[in-house]
């Protein structure tokens, strides 16, 4: 995915096929040890919330934030669901 670009896990699920894949996709972006280089951090919550990020929202939301995404379209809802 290019710079400024996120996706929701739903988004994410249908791309590899696996529409129930939710918590799947989930532990494996908290496991991705190299963030910044496969960019976890661009996967939203379907509901529009920044959710779900190891690092911590704020790093998720200052990371997206870098790279020129408009950060006021997303939910304030901070809470990790996986």
């Amino acid at each position: 995915m290019p710079p400024g670009i996120t996706l929701s896990y739903r988004e994410l699920e249908a791309r590899i096929d696996k529409p129930t894949a939710y918590r799947a996709v989930g532990m494996a972006n908290s496991q991705n040890p190299v963030a910044i280089l496969l960019p976890c951090h661009r996967v939203v919550g379907t509901d529009g919330s920044l959710t779900g990020y190891t690092g911590g929202i704020e790093r998720k939301r200052w990371l997206l934030q870098h790279e020129g995404v408009d950060c006021s379209k997303f939910n304030n809802q901070d809470s990790v669901r996986l």
